[in-house]
């Protein structure tokens, strides 16, 4: 921003001369911090005998008037400077000494570490002052042509120049003190060849929270003043025949056409807010009547009550009545809690409706959705209003986007990720009033060709939905947050600057103590601002209504051969160097997808292997070859990847028992499973496993063509259908898939993100679900397996946030102590997570704590740093595995009946039952 010239300029070449300073003009005090030393004593009472002349001066000249500047922040976030005049009276005591002003507003700054760039720092007991200035070049120029704004940090005898991005534009040192307390508006300083005028004063607060740099955000919280005195009315001809040619019929269809569609004081009516007067003010030009919304009771008795609540968020939002200018939000709800039908009642309800006289918000509305969940969306729309209601129109490779664009009948366009780029030029021709982006986390790069496409479409109004937390990296929450309100936080630089950056940093061990406040403020600050339009539930606010929940955590003994191919990979030449960090590109990702393997069933090594048979042993390079080096010796000989056995894998063992239970104990009624793996070699194996047991079954993963993905979910979830297990791939189908057929989920192995695990559980246990859920997870007892469970259930505090700011990919980059817990095999325990419970039940804790209770765990956590709060909500956290049933499996009988058949290859077994009474 340039200015033509400075406050101070405007009022002539007078306004520069030194001005009288009044009494406590420019004394700043510092923080107190232990006793007060020999020289601090002399300096404070030196500034009493200063502040005593200037009292006996001020009585003297009572007539005396001071102006003085404040400094605030608007609603926009940028820096106003207001004039305030007080006078000084003759009888009034004028108290001068500041020594006990609020400690709020004063600020130790870090000492050392980067964080020093925050602010010139010299003495722990000195303060940091922080002013608003404008800047330009030196020059000797009478009128300067200042280039921008800036804050100017000074500490003791040190500046510091930071523009509005937070970058460092200029530095000084060797001022003296005392023209540096006195710095006041109006006054200019050199700093670094630039000449600055100081505008006003920013408090410690403001710029600690970065408020200072923040510019474009605001509410609604400001009446301007001449829509308070008058109340807008229509535009009339001063003409009275005009005015009088409006006949009753035509005056009485007016006021009809401006009445509510839907009754407000209707019972269980859903009313949607009505705006203030700032937003009638922008948005109501015209004088249209204020028209209550209310949501179709069609559809409004359907809705939950965190529906409702999220229906009226994406309402305020789209609407701009959360943020001054801005039409976006972001809807991270966890899987299950309805983001469909909070949408389609929002597109509606605006469809049909508005707040000003009732006109209609929307004209057009853009749905894009995975390929997979195309269909789904359609569907939704049928269920919940029919076929008649509103007309949805889904492009395919039957249905191209100019059908839609030659047809009045359809309102909704919805259309995949895939297909929108083929068709953009079209899109683009459409002039759409809303955009919902479905599982829109795939967004989080800005560069890619898919964000680049939906960020050309002109419309304002846009919806992302995940249920996916953003995860450790903050640079992606910025590209969501870019997408849905532009500029709102700025460019990318400045957000680096100002709050990247300074979180980041205070995350690092190394991080001192002040760098972790400013880091936490920062957050503190980032998360009000985006508050305004993200809204995040658990799955918590949804459990009353849902039917009991069954979940257990099996440990599966390793199998003999197993257990010998663990320990010849575990001593491998390639581990032993990762784990003495010998190897620049350390293989160890390598390494732990080939232990994963085996836990799975050893056959899947041994084919690896055999597609490795080409390795030459004399090259230096360390790759997945070298890894398999004398493990096909310990196969027998006649051994095969084809002719595998269960008995080769303790998971395979456990599973064929366990599906076998089900089969046999439910046969009453149908009873049928979901199978989930994150791997297509995997899937294969239980494929085999189903036909050699005569098991019905249907299967969808990443080959599965995506027009058949949800016809193959409709009739697997349709009460005739013959099949008993649905093998699925964690990784393809999008997760809106409703497997609510099914009642027993059993997940064959484990990922390292825990999202991943938790939206596969939540594919049955949703609404719509009418049977008691059961959910087993395996895992490899002492293996890779436990050690990865170990680490999400201590990275798990965070997932309630939109922002996951702990390094929850951390599996890619390891110390060496990490690698050397992970390539560990740990054969004389039972189970090493009950052992880092230390707890003393010895694998018969057959009583569940109540889960309203909050367990005080004396001891400290040994699974890993626990970075979130005790308290705080979570999926499963360690002080929530303490209040789980604790079993071991030389337990004598089990109240389980499917958990008693298979107990006998298992070595501990953690289970919980979530009901429908549990907060």
């Amino acid at each position: 921003m340039r200015r033509s010239a400075a406050p101070s300029q405007l009022l002539g070449n007078a306004a520069k001369k030194p001005r009288f300073i009044p009494p406590g003009k420019g004394i700043t005090v510092c923080l107190e911090n232990g006793t007060k030393e020999m020289d601090r004593e002399m300096k404070l009472k030196e500034i009493d005998e200063k502040e005593g002349s200037a009292s006996l001066l001020s009585k003297i000249d009572g007539q005396n008037q001071n102006a003085n500047f404040t400094q605030s922040v608007d609603s926009t976030g940028k820096v106003k400077t207001t004039k305030a005049c007080f006078s000084v009276n003759k009888c009034s005591k004028v108290e001068t000494k500041t020594l006990n002003m609020p400690k709020a507003d004063a600020l130790y700054l870090p000492t050392s570490g980067t964080a020093k760039e925050e602010a010139a720092q010299e003495e722990p007991d000195c303060l940091a002052k922080y002013f608003s200035v404008v800047w330009c070049k030196a020059s000797k120029k009478k009128h300067k042509k200042w280039e921008g704004d800036a804050v100017l940090i000074t500490k003791g005898k040190s500046v510091m120049l930071k523009d509005m991005e937070g970058k460092d534009i200029g530095r000084g040192t060797g001022y003296k003190s005392k023209e540096l307390d006195s710095l006041d508006e109006g006054q200019t300083l050199m700093v670094g060849g630039k000449e600055i005028e100081v505008m006003g004063v920013i408090s410690a607060d403001d710029f600690i929270s970065g408020r200072c740099f923040q510019a474009g955000i605001g509410t609604h919280d400001t009446v301007p003043t001449a829509l308070s005195q008058t109340n807008m009315k229509p535009f009339c001809k001063p003409f009275k025949s005009v005015c009088q040619s409006s006949t009753k019929e035509n005056m009485l269809k007016d006021s009809q056409s401006h009445k509510p569609r839907h009754d407000p004081n209707a019972s269980n009516s859903l009313v949607m807010p009505r705006p203030n007067a700032s937003h009638q003010w922008t948005f109501n030009k015209a004088g249209l009547p204020v028209v209550d919304v209310v949501v179709d009771p069609y559809i409004a008795n359907n809705l939950r009550p965190h529906q409702k609540e999220g229906l009226i968020f994406l309402y305020e939002c789209v609407m701009g009545m959360r943020v001054s200018g801005r039409f976006g939000a972001i809807l991270a709800d966890e899987m299950g809690l309805g983001k469909t039908l909070q949408c389609i009642a929002l597109v509606w309800t605006l469809l049909r409706q508005g707040v000003y006289g009732c006109k209609p918000v929307l004209k057009r509305a853009l749905i894009v959705t995975p390929g997979s969940l195309v269909k789904n969306w359609k569907k939704e729309f049928q269920k919940w209003l029919g076929s008649e209601r509103i007309k949805v129109f889904t492009v395919d490779q039957d249905h191209k986007v100019e059908e839609f664009i030659g047809s009045p009948l359809y309102s909704v366009l919805i259309i995949s990720y895939e297909m929108l780029l083929r068709s953009l030029d079209q899109i683009q021709a459409i002039e759409f009033n809303l955009l919902i982006c479905d599982e829109g986390h795939r967004l989080k790069n800005s560069s890619i060709k898919t964000t680049t496409a939906l960020t050309s479409l002109s419309c304002e109004r846009r919806i992302i939905l995940t249920g996916t937390p953003i995860q450790n990296d903050l640079q992606e929450f910025y590209a969501l947050i870019e997408f849905v309100n532009p500029g709102i936080l700025g460019s990318l630089s400045t957000y680096r600057k100002i709050y990247e950056e300074l979180i980041v940093r205070s995350r690092e061990p190394s991080a001192t103590k002040e760098e972790k406040e400013l880091g936490e403020k920062r957050a503190a600050e980032l998360t009000r601002l985006t508050g305004l339009f993200i809204l995040r539930r658990t799955q918590e606010v949804i459990n009353k209504f849902l039917p009991p929940k069954k979940e257990s955590i099996i440990f599966c003994q390793p199998t003999a051969l197993q257990l010998e191919l663990y320990r010849k990979l575990l001593s491998s030449r390639v581990i032993r160097s990762c784990l003495q960090g010998r190897l620049e590109n350390s293989p160890h990702l390598i390494c732990i997808g080939a232990l994963k393997k085996l836990c799975n069933h050893p056959c899947l090594l041994f084919k690896a292997i055999k597609e490795k048979r080409s390795y030459d042993p004399m090259s230096d390079e360390h790759d997945e070859s070298s890894l398999y080096e004398g493990l096909i010796d310990v196969f027998p000989q006649d051994y095969t990847s084809d002719t595998f056995s269960e008995t080769e894998s303790g998971k395979l063992q456990v599973l064929v028992k366990l599906l076998a239970a089900i089969r046999e104990l439910n046969s009453s009624e149908r009873q049928v499973v979901v199978l989930v793996s994150n791997y297509t070699q995997t899937l294969n194996v239980l494929q085999e496993t189903c036909k050699h047991y005569g098991y019905s079954y249907t299967r969808l993963d990443g080959h599965t063509p995506v027009s058949q993905r949800q016809q193959i979910v409709d009739t697997f979830n349709s009460k005739f259908s013959p099949a008993f297990i649905f093998l699925l791939s964690s990784k393809a189908g999008g997760v809106g898939l409703n497997l609510v057929g099914a009642s027993h989920l059993i997940l064959y192995d484990i990922d390292w993100n825990p999202a991943t695990d938790i939206q596969a559980m939540a594919r049955v246990w949703r609404d719509g679900q009418k049977h008691t859920v059961c959910i087993y997870r395996l895992l490899t007892t002492g293996s890779i397996e436990e050690k990865i469970y170990q680490r999400q259930i201590s990275k798990q505090d965070l997932s309630g946030a939109v922002v996951d700011l702990s390094k929850t990919s951390e599996h890619i980059h390891f110390s060496i102590e990490e690698l050397r817990n992970l390539f560990t095999l740990h054969e004389d325990s039972s189970c090493v997570t009950h052992d880092l419970l230390e707890c003393d039940c010895m694998g018969k804790k057959d009583h569940q704590n109540p889960s309203s209770e909050k367990p005080s765990v004396s001891r400290s956590c040994q699974l890993g740093q626990n970075q979130g709060k005790p308290n705080s909500k979570k999926p499963l956290s360690m002080s929530q595995l303490m209040q789980w049933k604790h079993f071991s499996g030389q337990h004598q009988t089990l109240a389980d009946p499917f958990l008693e058949r298979i107990k006998e290859n298992v070595s501990f077994i953690f289970q919980n039952v979530t009901s429908p009474a549990s907060p």
